[in-house]
């Protein structure tokens, strides 16, 4: 059968049309006739550059992020710190400066190897309470400071955010292996220009909750700063990225966790029995006997284990023990 309506097809078309047998949709006849296909509103103010696709890989990225960022902070506080990925959207640059307190915490970071810069905001009911346990508080929220953040202030809070950024590397990771690091702080967002107002960005929020206090920490993403590597921040390469860690990266992420673990280690110079009426005689001066001799090795315990053989010293002014040998697991000696 033809596509292409005959001259009588096209009579007996217009004359169903004149007499209403056939109606016609008025959306359609004002857009131009084509079946389906419509005008569609478009505000160029906000360009929408960022795709659905690549919003969602954006999200995964940093639901892991954030979980670790819970754990940082723990460490921090020396209490429970709740993080959860609040949200990911695409806006205007304007329009995340306008969304912020003033004052507030603004770091601005560099993205190396990547051109331009972003933001890291911390809201002040998220610095203040961490500033205030930093310095032996109880941090917890109460009347915020509507003030900047002093010199001293700034300074911690760097230090604070110093691992948060190597957690975001080790995120960025499986896109590209970016070097993340402070390169300024503010206070006003109104003074700070990383990019035009009506440039679009990302914004990824995360809610902060530490005992009653908490706040949003919020990090900008300039589209102009990751536009060369947007083609890989799909979820196909994400996933295919994530399933193929090396055994080597597993290692290395074990070791870092643990390499910062404290351990209590406690040596044995001399082992002996009294009585508990010798006990109670004991005063400051008295010498207690043992059968041990002065070459004899101490048994030095990790964790209540014994591990270590050692003899003890001096180190400068330090009193010191030397390990002199291991001691085979499941033995004392």
């Amino acid at each position: 059968m033809s596509d292409v309506l005959d001259q009588g097809e096209v009579d007996a078309l217009l004359q169903a049309v004149d007499k209403g047998d056939i109606e016609i949709d008025e959306t359609t006849a004002s857009a131009g006739g084509t079946a389906g296909v419509g005008a569609q509103v478009y505000d160029f103010k906000r360009p929408e550059r960022v795709s659905k696709d690549q919003l969602r890989t954006l999200a995964a990225l940093h639901e892991t992020f954030a979980r670790n960022v819970a754990a940082s902070l723990s460490s921090v506080m020396r209490r429970v710190v709740e993080t959860d990925l609040s949200s990911v959207e695409q806006l205007t640059y304007s329009e995340f400066i306008l969304s912020l307190p003033n004052p507030t915490c603004l770091m601005v970071l560099s993205a190396k190897p990547l051109e331009g810069s972003m933001v890291l905001e911390i809201n002040p009911s998220v610095v203040f309470p961490i500033v205030d346990r930093l310095l032996g508080g109880t941090g917890e929220s109460g009347i915020l400071p509507e003030r900047p953040l002093t010199d001293i202030e700034s300074r911690l809070i760097v230090k604070v955010a110093a691992p948060l950024l190597d957690l975001l590397k080790e995120m960025w990771g499986n896109i590209k292996t970016i070097d993340f690091a402070v390169t300024d702080v503010q206070t006003n967002p109104q003074l700070l220009q990383v990019a035009p107002p009506h440039d679009p960005v990302v914004l990824v929020s995360f809610q902060v909750t530490m005992g009653d206090a908490s706040g949003l920490i919020n990090l900008c993403i300039p589209y102009a700063t990751i536009e060369p590597i947007m083609g890989q921040f799909t979820t196909q390469n994400w996933f295919a990225a994530a399933r193929k860690p090396s055994q080597e990266t597993n290692l290395t992420q074990i070791t870092r966790s643990l390499s910062e673990a404290n351990l209590d280690v406690v040596a044995d110079l001399a082992v002996t029995q009294i009585t508990v009426r010798e006990l109670l005689e004991l005063e400051v001066g008295d010498l207690i006997k043992t059968d041990a001799s002065v070459d004899s090795e101490a048994t030095i315990y990790v964790e209540g284990k014994p591990k270590f053989k050692g003899r003890p010293g001096r180190n400068r002014r330090n009193k010191a023990l030397a390990i002199t040998r291991a001691i085979e697991p499941g033995k004392t000696r």
